[in-house]
């Protein structure tokens, strides 16, 4: 039996099958692709999918509500692409914390160019894991970026060269830290450097090489008393409180600001460790100085281009009321 994406709201079939399609492209923690998807009767229901937290890299579920806004903010930006409003509504149900968003595609409106531009973008955005090429990346890219970022409830501090000399220790310890951690090294190797027949995780062939540990970042901020080169940008994406809400909204401020980098052919990829150690996230935030909780640490700069990384089937992202024989 053939499983088929039913009609919602004025999206015909192939419309939603399209956007829910494009929603699985986001990023999301070690690939692991944590949403499932359901029809609302007029709208798309966005679901975290707990089967798939990481008990030692994730245990309070932040990045997966992170990845989770990342898939709801393409969601929306599909749905505009084609011509209508993605009424939105966050966390619509206590009762079901699981349930993240629902997405009703209303009135048919002329597509925005800006958002029709990120549309674009959403098939070419790629987590680039390896060295960027020496190119200088203008300070204007910092201005879009912030903005893109506010536009979703969402802050952008950057690091200058002190900031990136203290950050570099940092990532170091932390990432000593997960390493002395047998728990986090299994579970580390069970979402990294896998075959090329899987459909999630990270394929040995998106990082090129380059050592699952990202011990490789820290070469890229210089030796000791060097600051980042100039041809890198290190931002963070920040909420002025932790609480769910605010991780779903700086999710989607992720995504926006990936497809605006994206669009400017800028590369990206995540400075994982100063914040999934809890006592380096907190030292992060001492160091930015600017009362933000981090909830995404990136680097940005001009890469090469990288394959694909693998997606489940849609089939396996729908929950059952969703599908039609």
């Amino acid at each position: 039996m053939t499983l088929q994406v039913t009609r919602v709201g004025r999206l015909n079939s192939d419309q939603v099958n399209s956007v829910l399609r494009s929603a699985m492209l986001a990023p999301s923690t070690h690939n692991t692709q944590p949403w499932l998807f359901r029809c609302a009767g007029t709208g798309i229901e966005l679901h975290a999918d707990p089967r798939r937290i990481l008990p030692v890299t994730d245990p309070d579920g932040r990045e997966l509500v992170l990845s989770c806004g990342a898939a709801l903010f393409t969601l929306r930006t599909a749905i505009h692409a084609l011509g209508f409003h993605p009424a939105t509504t966050l966390l619509p149900s206590r009762a079901d914390p699981d349930l993240l968003a629902v997405v009703r595609p209303l009135a048919e409106r002329t597509p925005d160019p800006k958002i029709a531009r990120l549309a674009r973008a959403i098939p070419r955005r790629r987590t680039n894991r390896r060295p960027f090429r020496p190119a200088a990346v203008p300070r204007s890219a910092l201005t879009t970026l912030r903005h893109a970022t506010e536009l979703e409830h969402a802050w952008m501090p950057s690091l200058d060269a002190e900031q990136c000399r203290h950050l570099r220790d940092l990532t170091a310890r932390a990432r000593g830290d997960q390493l002395a951690d047998p728990a986090f090294v299994a579970e580390l190797g069970r979402w990294t450097q896998l075959g090329a027949g899987t459909r999630d995780g990270v394929p040995s062939y998106a990082t090129a090489g380059a050592p699952a540990d990202e011990s490789w970042l820290l070469q890229e901020f210089g030796g000791p008393g060097e600051g980042t080169r100039p041809d890198r940008l290190v931002v963070v994406i920040g909420s002025l409180t932790d609480e769910r809400l605010d991780r779903l909204q700086a999710g989607q401020a992720l995504q926006r600001a990936l497809l605006t980098a994206t669009s400017a052919g800028l590369a990206a990829s995540f400075i994982s460790p100063p914040i999934r150690v809890p006592s380096a996230r907190a030292e992060l935030r001492r160091l930015l100085g600017c009362g933000v909780w981090p909830q995404v640490l990136l680097r940005l700069g001009y890469g090469l281009p990288l394959p694909w990384t693998p997606r489940r089937p849609l089939e396996d992202v729908l929950l059952e009321t969703f599908v039609s024989a």
